[in-house]
């Protein structure tokens, strides 16, 4: 469980502009980034949200959105997917497709994926299934293949089969990736929304909303105006990022990995 709750509200506390980007009234929405695999970061995530939406009574209709890549890398994607379909019984949450579930899916019927899947986290996705180590690194790529079909359920894969591309809620467009400056979302490419860095990512001018991405990597959480990224690296840097929107007023949620299995909460107001 989380050990305490640390409030940085500080200096970014000041009330929201009155044009700022917001979601209808009543709504709540969570956004958390890349999860990669960490079902130990999610799992408190998960804790922490169902906490604040119980304590927020019966006039909040809350949304949660994952923001894909869900699998891989991290050392219990099987963990990961488990969790989100029991969560989404009882919650509205709403999965995009990564560009990393886009691997997955395709490995199955296609190796030349598969050896790209394998070489950005696969490995760890396949041994999350119950694939024995030694004989995953004696088999040949139609071994592992076969290997997929043997070891992954088919319930996992209509689930990640099922994930959405782009959603959107008031001002905010929640995406994978992020968008390609200049079109519009109805004309976006499905290889955009779950590939794309540049030209989207140091476009200076505004959307047709905010938009809400992962998939790339920051230390921190990146807000220029116009996007706002929340992948803070979770397989790697133990700190899983959710943003929350609620009206015009925005703010962070970070669970980060502690000693001897401690997780810390940490809570950040962010200026609209």
């Amino acid at each position: 469980m989380f050990q305490f709750l640390r409030s940085r509200f500080s200096s970014a506390n000041a009330p929201a502009r009155s044009d700022a980007p917001r979601v209808p009234e009543g709504e709540r929405v969570y956004a958390v980034g890349d999860i990669h695999g960490r079902s130990d970061l999610f799992a408190e995530m998960i804790d922490v949200i169902e906490q604040e939406i119980a304590e927020a009574g019966e006039g909040i209709r809350a949304t949660v959105i994952l923001l894909g890549d869900l699998v891989d890398r991290g050392p219990d994607s099987a963990g990961v997917l488990w969790l989100a379909r029991k969560w989404q019984k009882r919650r509205d949450v709403r999965i995009l497709a990564g560009n990393h579930e886009e691997m997955f899916l395709k490995s199955f019927e296609d190796t030349e994926v598969l050896k790209h899947f394998l070489r950005h986290g696969g490995r760890e996705t396949l041994l999350s299934y119950g694939v024995d180590r030694k004989a995953f690194s004696r088999a040949t790529i139609d071994g592992v293949q076969t290997m997929l079909h043997e070891h992954v359920p088919a319930k996992d894969r209509q689930f990640m089969e099922g994930f959405e591309n782009l959603v959107r809620i008031g001002d905010y467009i929640f995406v994978h990736a992020g968008i390609e400056p200049g079109v519009p979302l109805d004309e976006q490419s499905t290889r955009t929304l779950r590939w794309i860095r540049e030209p989207f990512l140091s476009h200076p001018e505004a959307h047709e909303g905010v938009v809400v991405h992962g998939h790339t990597i920051t230390d921190g959480v990146e807000s220029t105006g116009n996007r706002i990224g929340i992948d803070t690296g979770a397989y790697a840097s133990g700190r899983l990022t959710a943003l929350v929107v609620e009206g015009a007023e925005r703010r962070l949620i970070g669970v980060v990995e502690g000693a001897k299995g401690v997780f810390t909460i940490e809570a950040e107001r962010l200026a609209a």
